[in-house]
C-alpha cells in the first residue's frame, strides 16, 4: 500500500516524513489550540505533512483515579475546532465499538490502541467508517503479525490503514524498538514510529507510568534513518503538569529544533 492512497496525509515535494503529534489527552480547548497553533507553524515552515493528535478519552489507565477525559462530546468538538481552525486532519484513539461511529463524525483518523489491536470487532468497526485507521502494534506482537490486523481493515474495502510501532515489552517496566520490523511492516502499510510511547516505562509501583524523554531525539533520528514514513510523538507546553503521559512527552519548546534536524536527515537519505 502506498502512502499516496491516504488523502488525509498530503505528500510534499520534499518527500518529507509526516507527523502525528499533540497532547496525550484533550485537557481543554485553550491547551489544544495553543499546542496545535505552535505545531502547525513549525510543520508549515518545514513542509511536514501534519495530523493533530489528541485522545478524547483515556481508557487504558493504570489507576482508577487517573485522568480519563473532560467528556467525550466536549473533547471531540475541540478536535473538530482544531481541524477547522488550522486546516489540518485530526486523529484520536477509540476503545469500544460504539466509539468508532461517534468519533468518525469529528476526526479524520481513528487509532486502535496497542492493547486492543487484536480486537477484531473494534478494528472492523473503525474500518467500516471509511476513515483512515491507525493500528498501533501491540507490545506483545511481532511485526509479521501486523499483516493480519491490516487485512481486517482492507477486507472491509477500506484501503486506508497505517501501522504504528510503539515498542515491544522488555521485561516488566521497559520498552524496546526492534528496527528490523520497520521494513517488514512497510510491506503491509505505511509505517509510523511512535517515538514517545516507545520510551515509556510502564507498570511502575506508583501506578504512574514513567519515561525517558531525554532519548526522544535519539529514537526519532533512528526511526528516520530506518525509513519510517511518519513519526508519532506526544508534546505539551508543560509536560510536568500534563494530565496524562507527561513523563515521556516532548516539551513543546524543543519541537522545532528536533523537527529541523529530522528533516535534514530525511533529505540526506532521500538523496542517497
Amino acid at each position: 500500500m502506498r502512502l499516496e492512497a491516504i488523502p488525509q496525509i498530503k505528500h510534499t515535494e520534499s518527500n518529507n516524513f509526516f507527523l502525528l503529534a499533540g497532547p496525550c489527552a484533550i485537557e481543554g480547548e485553550e491547551m489544544a489550540m495553543q499546542i496545535a497553533e505552535k505545531v502547525v507553524s513549525i510543520t508549515d515552515k518545514l513542509q511536514i505533512p501534519y495530523v493533530f493528535k489528541g485522545s478524547f478519552k483515556k481508557a487504558n489507565r493504570s489507576r482508577i483515579d487517573s485522568f480519563t477525559g473532560i467528556g467525550d462530546e466536549k473533547a471531540l468538538k475541540i478536535l473538530r475546532k482544531v481541524s477547522e481552525t488550522f486546516k489540518v486532519p485530526t486523529i484520536t484513539d477509540i476503545h469500544e465499538i460504539s466509539d468508532a461511529v461517534m468519533a468518525a463524525e469529528y476526526v479524520d483518523v481513528l487509532q486502535i490502541p496497542a492493547f486492543l489491536v487484536r480486537q477484531t470487532d473494534l478494528v472492523v468497526a473503525a474500518a467500516e467508517t471509511g476513515k483512515v485507521v491507525n493500528l498501533k502494534k501491540g507490545q506483545f506482537m511481532s511485526p509479521e503479525s501486523m499483516k493480519h490486523a491490516v487485512t481486517k481493515v482492507t477486507e472491509t474495502g477500506n484501503e486506508q490503514a497505517i501501522i504504528t510501532d510503539r515498542g515491544t515489552m522488555f521485561g516488566y517496566q521497559d520498552m524496546i524498538v526492534d528496527f528490523r520490523g520497520i521494513p517488514t511492516m512497510k510491506q503491509y502499510a505505511p509505517v509510523v514510529l511512535d517515538v514517545t510511547h516507545s520510551l515509556q516505562q510502564p507498570n511502575q509501583s506508583s501506578g504512574v507510568t514513567g519515561g525517558r524523554p531525554a532519548l526522544i531525539g535519539t529514537m526519532a533520528r533512528a526511526g528516520i534513518a530506518a525509513g519510517v514514513d511518519g513519526l508519532f510523538m506526544e508534546t505539551h507546553f508543560d509536560p510536568a503538569n500534563a494530565k496524562s503521559d507527561g513523563a515521556n512527552m516532548l516539551d513543546l519548546s524543543l519541537l522545532e529544533k528536533l523537527l529541523t534536524d529530522l528533516t535534514a536527515i530525511r533529505k540526506t537519505i532521500n538523496s542517497l
